[in-house]
């Protein structure tokens, strides 16, 4: 199995996902201005769409989009997912509120918009982040172990850091916190973050 990613990226999000499953698996970096992987691949052929995360499955089969890689390993490796009988679909509303309200917020801020448009967007996003924080089930959004949902709200909450976007303290001991999970600094350091 093999990730395709960027540094940083949401994808960081599946490559920490699939290291806390103990799952067997390598990583690529695609440049995506390019559109080549590392190894000199065109990501074109790979993932059509152009853009990260792309999960190359044993079978040759290929998950794009993030929300749809993370179910995959919730549903793979059940430890990172939700049980009960709304355990998947209260996993999916979460990853899909931080995938089109918290993802897609942040992109006013990394295309250098103008400054009203910049505020939009912070003022936007503050109080959805808030949303999450006053959610939490536990020490996690569901309850005391991780699941997917955590390690992409981590990946939205880096980026609120690198933005200077102030968040709730409770999210950024949170954030703190995961940032000392094994995984999660592996993760980081093996796509030079850290």
């Amino acid at each position: 199995m093999k990730l395709y990613y960027y540094p940083g990226a949401c994808s960081l999000s599946d490559h920490i996902a699939l290291r806390e499953a103990g799952a067997d698996f390598q990583i690529e970096r695609v440049d995506l201005q390019t559109k080549m992987t590392s190894s000199g691949e065109n990501f074109r052929q790979i993932n059509a769409k152009g853009y990260v995360p792309a999960l190359v499955l044993d079978s040759g089969d290929v998950i794009s989009e993030n929300v749809a890689i993370l179910d995959w390993v919730a549903a793979m490796y059940p430890s990172l997912g939700v049980g009960g009988p709304l355990g998947r679909t209260r996993l999916l509303e979460t990853l899909s509120f931080i995938s089109s309200e918290l993802h897609q917020g942040f992109e006013s801020l990394w295309s250098h918009r103008g400054a009203e448009e910049v505020e939009r967007a912070e003022a936007s996003l503050r109080p959805k982040f808030g949303f999450l924080s006053r959610n939490f089930k536990g020490e996690f959004l569901f309850g005391d172990n991780p699941t997917v949902a955590d390690f992409y709200l981590f990946v939205m909450l880096l980026w609120a850091e690198r933005y200077s976007l102030d968040v709730e303290t409770h999210l950024v001991e949170y954030r703190d916190m995961l940032k000392r999970r094994p995984n999660v600094g592996a993760a980081m350091a093996a796509e030079g973050l850290i």
